[in-house]
């Protein structure tokens, strides 16, 4: 009997090992912004809503997110970002909401200097909770020399991503995000 191999990858669309069906997806997301794009995807044991509420909460996103200073949210569409970027330097932008779709899903794109869109996705998986995709698309400052550099200092969007829905996955489940540094309040501690 000849076995038979099987292509089929259960994975969310776009993340999956198999690149026709990740190209399909990128396209189809008409990211409007930004060359190169990354793509990550974590499950979350929490409802569906609850991971959408948090996340389009802007001002939630320093919370988990390592690079941002903060957002400012200008109103229901529109936030200003500023984030650190490698060797110290700090870089702002406008950002405006291009698609909505709650829980499932929302997309944006930048305005001005850091030009960059993307979407989250949030798709229900069962007794497992929900798997966030986050998907983005950037043209690095500087383009290769800079994306180098951004990959060196470890402020590469697709690196940040990766780790940034780590600590997210464990706010989410467990109320905080985990590090290995000791923190002002630790210190203050130790020095009671």
């Amino acid at each position: 009997m000849a076995s038979q191999t099987h292509n089929h990858d259960d994975a969310p669309p776009l993340t999956s090992k198999h690149s026709d069906v990740v190209t399909d997806a990128a396209e189809s997301l008409d990211l409007t912004v930004g060359d190169s794009v990354s793509t990550r995807s974590v499950t979350i044991n929490k409802p569906q809503a609850e991971l959408f509420a948090f996340f389009r909460d802007f001002s939630n996103l320093p919370k988990f997110m390592e690079n941002i200073e903060r957002v400012d949210v200008i109103d229901a569409t529109r936030s200003h970002w500023v984030v650190k970027a490698p060797v110290g330097e700090i870089v702002e932008w406008d950002s405006t909401i291009t698609e909505e779709s709650p829980p499932s899903s929302f997309a944006w794109t930048s305005k001005g200097n850091i030009p960059n869109s993307g979407r989250v996705d949030f798709r229900d998986a069962g007794p497992r909770g929900t798997i966030v995709t986050a998907m983005i698309a950037y043209d690095p400052p500087g383009g290769t020399i800079g994306k180098l550099i951004a990959k060196l200092f470890q402020r590469e969007p697709a690196l940040q991503a990766r780790r940034d829905l780590r600590r997210l996955k464990q706010l989410m489940e467990t109320g905080e995000v985990s590090t290995n540094a000791r923190t002002a309040a630790a210190l203050a501690k130790e020095k009671e």
